[in-house]
């Protein structure tokens, strides 16, 4: 059994606000670039299950959009799901700024602004998901419903791949 770790990140401190059960599962983080993918290896986890904290611009509004890490985020499917007309990626100095995180432990919650998240739609299949808990080497794990009511977001299909 994973251990849990006490507010240790404002995500984590943002989950504990809200009652919001959870897991913590801290792991080593190779630190190269496909952050998701490390962790879901070094975890021993499904790459369906294990979701990434993208944040992006739909039509220069930022927006945090999270997808499963064996797939990509589709920015025409994320513009429909926020009414936009054009979605791009945010780069990596922007969402450090929006969030507060570095690149790679982005959590979709405890941003340093808030930010509205879309959730991709396969998280309805599973029991629990992971995610960043606010740094490298840390994920956390939760219901997907929990997930959703936590960061007030959106389900959608924005997934592609």
């Amino acid at each position: 059994m994973a251990r849990r770790v006490a507010a240790s990140t404002p995500a984590l401190a943002a989950l504990d606000d809200a009652g919001i059960a959870y897991r913590t599962h801290p792991y080593t983080a190779p630190g190269k670039t496909a952050y998701g993918t490390e962790a879901a290896e070094a975890l021993g986890l499904d790459p369906g299950r294990v979701l990434k904290t993208l944040v992006a611009e739909v039509d220069g509004t930022p927006v945090l959009a999270m997808v499963p890490v064996a797939g990509t985020l589709d920015l025409k499917a994320l513009a429909a799901a926020r009414g936009g007309k054009r979605a791009v990626m945010a780069d990596a100095t922007a969402a450090q700024r929006l969030t507060g995180y570095v690149v790679g432990g982005i959590a979709p919650l405890g941003t340093r602004q808030p930010l509205d998240v879309v959730v991709d739609l396969s998280v309805a299949e599973h029991t629990t998901v992971y995610c960043s808990a606010g740094r490298r080497g840390l994920q956390m794990e939760l219901a997907p419903d929990d997930l959703v009511a936590a960061t007030g977001g959106q389900l959608a299909e924005i997934g592609a791949g």
